[in-house]
């Protein structure tokens, strides 16, 4: 089935922005409009929204088409003009319009109504970080940050007459043949010191823009600048730090305990780097699938079963074309769900090579896609847009939940408990990961002078912090000193990683109580998943009967969980 676009009640339906004139009509009759009456407030608010939501969705198709094609010189043209051209010159105007819809003396009518009170609070936080020496800085950074993409999908390596991506090549460190796994990784890693510098060297003009970006705002780092536009109001830094050190004390131990046993099975005392993703049992990888459709059509028949809604959900993506699964050269790296506001059908960006990987890609895409069309019929479109720590809750969540269906792609039993005990054992061996990359964000902004030599000293600090010390990587040090190059999160969406350690927790809590009633643990996610951004954080949560904590304690007792399921597979 495929959607229609609501028809559009303020904004011309023949309005295609080629140039930021076209906008101002717009812009300066909301700027203008005299607003009398708590029905004309309201009114004003839904034009706003309109217009925010056509904005949001042609920047998205710029960049969803630049992301598939890298190469293409025209779509980097399309994005770049966007937010060099359009966003710099939208930004008075958005701190115009925050003013006056701050000042309304209708603006008081609302603020007892939930969805309004979160969503005034955002408008007052974009009122307090709006500067406008800021303004051409933003630019230059939604810019720059592009050049990573550009950067990773370049990397490719010859395998016999064929070019893989990153993301094929590492597929065959699964296989069993050693001198393959060898030399697939020596190419991988011959390739990425090719960029080390390049990628070192934009990531220190990151740095340094931000910082100027938030002391222009009257923040004292860029730390606590992001911590604010992110509208993190219902923690702080010092539980971030906190939830890092229970990472270190309580997840680590386990970590190294599950790679000690796979050593003692491999009859070795430390993993080469090339022996970390192989089966010690001398087992092929795990190859849920084929080519692209057969993943989406196995992950539909999951879907439905969990819920026909759901199914219906990604049936409707595909009739709109909005999936880009299968991974190709030329494609930015990474995976995506991009929300459109305007249209509601969101679009799933992928690079899928066959992997089990790929796999929980899919569906954890699928559960931001599912949160997409849950939410696609609330009023305003600031609503839809949900903090992360809700977002990577319905994604999160989404892979634990659909573990029960996973025999559409596993018919026999001892693939389906490997594929759900590497689900569990990463989810363990991923926590550390997020906690080093947030302490890594924390210490570099906040050290803002700090050298390329002391970043290496401190990345190499935390990796031994938050490592299990088992790997051999004797002469191929380098991988270990520039491995946080591969998260693009540092270079293209700062400081938006410890979410997913937040939300990890929120969705062992649901799948925790789906073991005991499944369906209605899917109707309490499905009630929170539709309430958007309209409430708190902690209420969002607590919808879905579960606790917003991240706390040492919590942590321990959804560990101790995982750790029973997995002693059954």
């Amino acid at each position: 089935m495929k959607i229609q676009k609501n028809p559009r009640t303020y904004i011309s339906p023949e309005l295609n922005i080629k140039s930021f004139e076209e906008l101002l009509p717009y812009l300066n009759e909301l700027s203008s409009r005299e607003i009398n009456s708590k029905e004309a407030f309201l009114t004003w608010l839904s034009d706003k929204s309109e217009l925010d939501a056509v904005l949001e969705e042609d920047q998205a198709w710029r960049y969803i088409k630049m992301s598939i094609d890298t190469k293409n010189k025209d779509h980097a043209d399309s994005y770049n003009f966007f937010v060099t051209e359009i966003q710099p010159k939208l930004a008075p105007f958005d701190d115009l319009l925050n003013n006056k819809l701050s000042e309304s003396a209708f603006k008081k009518n609302l603020e007892n109504e939930e969805a309004y009170k979160i969503y005034f609070r955002a408008i007052d936080v974009q009122l307090r970080l709006f500067k406008e020496e800021n303004i051409a800085l933003e630019a230059e950074l939604s810019e720059e940050a592009q050049k990573y993409g550009a950067i990773a999908a370049a990397q490719t390596i010859q395998h016999g007459e064929k070019a893989l991506t990153m993301q094929q090549a590492a597929q065959f460190l699964k296989d069993q043949d050693q001198e393959l796994r060898k030399t697939i990784f020596v190419s991988m890693a011959e390739r990425r010191n090719l960029d080390q510098e390049a990628l070192d060297d934009l990531f220190t003009s990151l740095i340094q823009k931000r910082h100027q970006l938030a002391l222009n705002a009257g923040f004292e780092n860029y730390s606590t600048y992001k911590f604010s536009e992110l509208g993190r109001f219902d923690y702080t830094k010092k539980d971030c730090l906190d939830f890092h050190e229970a990472i270190k004390t309580l997840i680590v131990p386990i970590v190294k305990q599950i790679q000690k046993k796979k050593l003692e099975l491999f009859k070795k005392d430390k993993f080469k780097p090339w022996d970390l993703e192989v089966d010690p049992l001398g087992k092929a990888a795990l190859s849920p699938f084929k080519s692209g459709k057969e993943m989406l059509d196995g992950t539909i028949a999951v879907f439905d079963k969990i819920d026909p809604y759901f199914g219906s959900c990604l049936r409707t993506m595909e009739a709109m074309g909005h999936l880009d699964l299968e991974s190709k050269e030329g494609k930015a790296p990474g995976g995506y769900n991009y929300p459109l506001y305007e249209i509601g059908v969101p679009f799933i960006f992928m690079n899928a090579v066959g992997a089990q990987r790929d796999l929980v890609t899919m569906v954890h895409e699928g559960g931001h896609a599912v949160h997409s069309f849950l939410s696609r019929d609330l009023k305003l479109t600031s609503f839809k847009n949900v903090p992360s720590e809700v977002a990577e809750l319905a994604s999160m969540s989404m892979e634990l939940l659909s573990m029960k269906y996973w025999n559409a792609f596993y018919s026999n039993p001892e693939e389906l408990n490997r594929a759900k005990r590497e689900q569990l054992e990463g989810i363990l061996k991923i926590l550390p990961w997020i906690a080093q990359i947030d302490a890594f964000q924390h210490w570099v902004y906040e050290n803002i002078n700090h050298t390329k030599e002391e970043r290496k000293a401190y990345w190499l600090k935390l990796s031994s912090d938050y490592g299990t010390g088992l790997t051999d990587w004797t002469g191929y040090e380098d991988q270990v000193t520039y491995s946080w190059q591969r998260q693009l999160h540092l270079f293209e969406v700062p400081f938006y990683y410890i979410e997913y350690g937040i939300a990890q927790l929120g969705a062992l809590g649901i799948w925790k109580n789906s073991q005991a009633n499944y369906q209605e643990t899917i109707t309490n996610y499905k009630d929170a998943l539709s309430l958007g951004y309209t409430t708190s954080i902690p209420k969002i949560y607590a919808t879905a009967k579960i606790k917003f904590d991240f706390s040492s304690n919590y942590l321990k007792e959804l560990v101790d969980f995982v750790q029973e399921e997995l002693g059954k597979l």
